[in-house]
């Protein structure tokens, strides 16, 4: 292996008088791709910026191959004043960069260069920062979440581009997809301290639960050690007699193992308080639009939501995806096309502008609402110190302003505020940004689990095909087209990627505005299919209903015998009610079996 071109060894840290980092490794090699993971403040960002340089360790050494060239991609980029966008990425070039790498990165993420940053949203921000240390072809790149903020056709292109690169690459990331397709090594911070695993993160979490499994194990046969050689120092004779030292001191050795053993983290405790069910029908949209200063965002959507669909909606950023969430849910008038909302729905709702929050209220106060320290689940209280620590919070954050939580934390925040409220219908606009990958993983399974209706925006490719039974995507002039399945599955109907509005595709489209007769032949939009929790229904009703009838015409054949209720009346009742609840689901079940047969001549098979 060639001579590494940076390397931190033995690495500790403390903040606040607790150790960050204790024993903490990374080394990179010419052209090795690595990926750093760990849970939201184990430290991965501490970690890079002391690669980086930026912040000094108390013990440990830095070594960093002279004159090898590194840059570093903070969570937070500092504009430092800069006038322009361009201005800016230039500030981050050597004597001999090409100044012309600074324009072409910026058209190629989007931006033209005269933006200022002031005024930069949270996604335009990240893609001046990556063109800033992307220009230079640094040989060592350090990227902490380069994935926040950016829509999918944005994230796709840096992803093709990293791997076209010679630069060696450190990458902190919660975009399973994307550290998958990058790296080739995973570095693993765990309790302050690292191991690696010379293979991508595709392997690493079957490797890390198999870490986590040994050292269960070990500690275990700690364990049994330890009550071996206590029953030793009581019972055993010699060791009362001769008094052995040394036996004696093992055994002190062993206590202090386990008394500084420092068990994994626990996982998050996610669960929505679930309010009673909705009808079966959620929402039926016919025909609608929606124009902003004459700039159409939907134009002609038809839809139906069925209770328990999971609806995922992709996009690039500025294509109108609250937009269209808004106008499914009633939020939003539209210009044009009619909405119906189904009966008894209860939404709760997760919004990606975590910055509303105010930064001088504490935790608790942002959990309970300032009401005592009591947070009402659903109609059931709940201890706000239990409730934070479900969502991985120690109990001693209780008082701590938001202003001092990390990304991550603000995003459990936000779930945990959203997750409170009775709902048969969840609208989560960017749930995944900040989330370290084992939150996610519990988020997953909470959505897995959850028995109402799910409408998602995100751009975690990942996570769309683990969580989702169909996927909205726009097309195009305020064409949205919906494709069943997961997004990987969209990709393969719609056979491109969700590509982002640039100039040129602006003009190509106003060209086709003037020429009516091309216009016209161009191909539609997919048309509406029916998603596969539709087709599922479809295929099982038939039984479900049959097997009912089933069970109606037994409890009907018993409640016939004219003595069955002065012989046992209890029985009498409990098969009365019983068949009146059998009588029910099987209405329900015709009921909606007959919906989705309609719909489905409506689309045509």
């Amino acid at each position: 292996m060639a001579p590494p071109l940076i390397q931190l060894k033995d690495i500790a840290l403390t903040f606040g008088g607790t150790p960050l980092l204790t024993a903490a490794e990374l080394s990179l090699s010419p052209g090795e791709r690595v990926c750093l993971v760990g849970r939201n403040g184990s430290g991965k960002s501490t970690l890079l910026k002391i690669a980086g340089g930026l912040v000094e360790q108390d013990h440990g050494t830095r070594f960093i191959e002279p004159g090898a060239t590194v840059r570093y991609l903070p969570q937070e980029p500092d504009f430092g004043g800069a006038a322009t966008t361009l201005a800016y990425v230039e500030a981050g070039l050597g004597p001999a960069d090409d100044r012309h790498t600074a324009r072409y990165l910026l058209e190629q993420l989007g931006l033209t260069g005269d933006e200022d940053p002031a005024h930069l949203s949270g996604g335009e921000a990240r893609r001046a920062a990556l063109a800033r240390v992307l220009a230079p072809s640094p040989d060592i790149l350090l990227l902490d979440e380069p994935t926040n903020h950016l829509d999918l056709p944005t994230i796709e292109w840096l992803e093709r581009e990293l791997d076209s690169r010679n630069s060696a690459l450190v990458i902190i990331s919660h975009d399973r997809r994307f550290l998958s397709n990058l790296s080739r090594a995973t570095v693993w911070l765990d309790r302050g301290e690292t191991r690696r695993i010379e293979r991508g993160f595709a392997d690493f979490e079957t490797w890390r639960d198999e870490m986590l499994a040994e050292e269960e194990l070990n500690q275990h046969k700690l364990d049994r050690k330890i009550v071996a050689e206590e029953h030793w120092l009581r019972y055993g004779v010699s060791g009362r007699r001769k008094r052995n030292v040394k036996r004696l001191a093992n055994l002190q050795a062993l206590r202090e193992a386990r008394r500084t053993y420092k068990g994994a983290t626990g996982k998050a405790n996610l669960a929505a308080a679930t309010a009673e069910k909705s009808g079966a029908m959620v929402l039926e949209a016919k025909g609608l639009s929606i124009a902003f200063d004459d700039r159409p965002i939907v134009v002609d959507f038809s839809t139906r939501i069925q209770r328990g669909d999971r609806i995922g909606i992709v996009g690039p950023n500025g294509s109108g995806k609250t937009t269209l969430v808004s106008l499914l849910t009633g939020a939003l008038p539209p210009d044009a096309g009619t909405l119906r909302l189904g009966v008894n729905l209860e939404m709760a709702t997760l919004d990606q502008h975590r910055e509303s929050l105010d930064g001088e209220t504490t935790l608790a106060d942002a959990l309970t609402g300032g009401r005592g320290d009591t947070v009402m689940i659903g109609d059931k209280p709940k201890h706000v110190v239990s409730y934070m620590q479900d969502f991985l919070f120690a109990k001693e954050q209780m008082r701590t302003p938001l202003r001092v939580l990390s990304g991550g934390e603000r995003g459990r925040l936000m779930l945990a505020r959203a997750l409170a409220k009775p709902s048969n219908v969840l609208v989560l606009d960017e749930p995944t940004n900040d989330l370290d990958l084992e939150t996610l993983d519990v988020l997953e399974e909470m959505l897995g689990d959850y028995q109402g209706t799910v409408l998602l925006i995100s751009h975690d490719r990942d996570f769309l095909d683990r969580v989702v039974s169909a996927v909205i995507v726009p097309e195009g002039d305020g064409k949205w087209v919906e494709y069943a399945g997961g997004y990987s599955d969209m990709l393969k109907q719609r056979g491109a990627d969700v590509a982002r509005p640039t100039s040129k595709a602006s003009a190509k489209i106003e060209t086709a505005r003037s020429k009516p007769d091309e216009a016209a032949t161009r191909p539609q939009p997919t048309k509406r299919k029916l998603s596969f929790n539709e087709k599922h229904a479809l295929e099982t009703l038939p039984k479900t209903m049959a097997t009912l009838q089933a069970e109606i015409a037994a409890h009907q054949k018993l409640l016939a015998d004219p003595e069955l209720f002065a012989k046992d009346r209890k029985r009498f009742e409990a098969t009365s009610m019983v068949l009146a609840a059998a009588q029910d689901k099987l209405h329900q079940a015709e009921e909606r079996w007959l919906e989705l047969e309609m719909l489905r001549e409506e689309l045509g098979g």
